[in-house]
C-alpha cells in the first residue's frame, strides 16, 4: 500500500472525529442548558472547538495526497505535519483557557448550584464515545503512519478526559463538594496541555529536518552489517510525512566497477526497507583506503 492510499485511509478517521465532535457539542450543550452544568457547557464548547482541529487534519490528509508539481518536488507530505501542529496550538489554547477558567473558580471560592444528574450521565456517555473514537484513530495512525492523525486521536483522548473530568465534578457537586469541579478541571487543562506539548514537539521536530539520534546509530549499525561496505562515513536523515529519506556515505573497495558499486547501494536499499522500512536512500560511495 503507498504513502496515497494510506493518507486516503486516513481521511476517515478525520471524519469519524468530526462527525463525533458536532454531534456530542450539540447533546452536551442542550443538555447542559437544560440540567444547569457549567462544566458540561464547558466540556460542549471545547469539542465544538475540536470540530476545528478535525478540519484541519482532514485538510492536511487531501492536501499531502497531492502529486509533486514544480514547486514541491518532493511532493505535499509535509502538510500533514503542518496540520499537526495547527492541532497542537488549539489543543493548548483550550488547555490553557481550562486551567485559567478553573483556577479562576478555585480562587474566588466560587460555589454553584448542583446540576442535574443527566448532565453527569451525558458527559460519562461522552467519555465512552470518545474513548472508542481514540482507539479506531491511534490504531489507523499507527498503521498508516499519520502524524496528523495521531495527534487527532491524541486530541480525543484528551476530550474523553474532559468529560470524565466534568462527570467526576457533577457527580461531586450532587454531594455538596462544589470545589471537586474546578480542581478536576485543572488536572484535565494539565493533561491536555501535556499531550499538545508533545504532538508540537514531535511537529517541528518534522519541519525543522530533526530526526531521532537513536534511529540514525541503529541504521549506520545495519548499514556496516552490509558486506561490502568497509566504513559508514555518515548517515543524515529528515522525515516526509511518515517517510524516512536518507542520505548515507559510505566507504567500499576502489577496484569495483560502476556495476558492482551500484549493486552495492541496491543491497543497502533492500536491507534498510527489510529492516526499517526506509524507502528513499541516497547512497554516495566513494573509495576506501587503508
Amino acid at each position: 500500500m503507498n504513502y496515497s492510499n494510506n493518507l486516503k485511509q486516513g481521511e476517515k478517521g478525520a471524519w469519524i472525529s468530526i462527525f463525533a465532535y458536532v454531534t456530542l457539542s450539540i447533546i452536551k450543550l442542550i443538555i447542559a442548558y437544560i440540567g444547569n452544568s457549567d462544566a458540561l457547557r464547558a466540556d460542549g464548547l471545547n469539542n465544538a472547538t475540536d470540530v476545528v482541529a478535525s478540519v484541519a487534519v482532514l485538510a492536511g490528509l487531501k492536501i499531502s495526497r497531492k502529486p509533486p508539481d514544480e514547486d514541491h518536488p518532493y511532493g505535499h507530505y509535509r502538510v500533514e505535519t503542518i496540520a499537526s501542529l495547527f492541532a497542537a496550538f488549539i489543543m493548548m489554547f483550550i488547555g490553557i483557557q481550562v486551567i485559567f477558567e478553573t483556577l479562576q473558580k478555585i480562587i474566588a471560592g466560587q460555589i454553584s448550584e448542583a446540576p442535574n444528574l443527566l448532565t453527569a450521565w451525558t458527559a460519562l456517555g461522552a467519555a465512552v464515545i470518545m474513548f472508542f473514537v481514540y482507539r479506531y484513530n491511534a490504531a489507523l495512525a499507527k498503521k498508516i503512519e499519520s502524524s496528523s492523525l495521531n495527534a487527532a486521536a491524541q486530541d480525543n483522548k484528551s476530550d474523553a478526559l474532559v468529560s470524565i473530568g466534568a462527570f467526576i465534578g457533577i457527580v461531586g457537586a450532587q454531594f455538596g463538594l462544589f470545589w471537586l469541579d474546578p480542581l478536576a478541571g485543572f488536572v484535565v487543562g494539565i493533561i491536555i496541555c501535556k499531550t499538545a506539548w508533545d504532538i508540537f514537539r514531535e511537529a517541528t521536530l518534522t519541519l525543522t529536518d530533526g530526526f531521532e539520534e537513536e534511529k540514525l546509530k541503529e541504521i549506520k549499525s545495519s548499514i556496516e552489517k552490509v558486506e561490502e561496505v568497509k566504513e559508514v562515513v555518515d548517515v543524515k536523515g529528515r522525515v516526509h510525512g511518515n517517510q524516512s529519506l536518507l542520505e548515507v556515505t559510505i566507504l567500499v573497495d576502489p577496484s569495483l566497477n560502476v556495476e558492482q558499486s551500484h549493486h552495492v547501494t541496491e543491497n543497502i536499499e533492500s536491507y534498510l526497507f527489510e529492516k526499517h522500512k526506509i524507502t528513499h536512500a541516497h547512497i554516495h560511495i566513494e573509495p576506501y583506503y587503508k
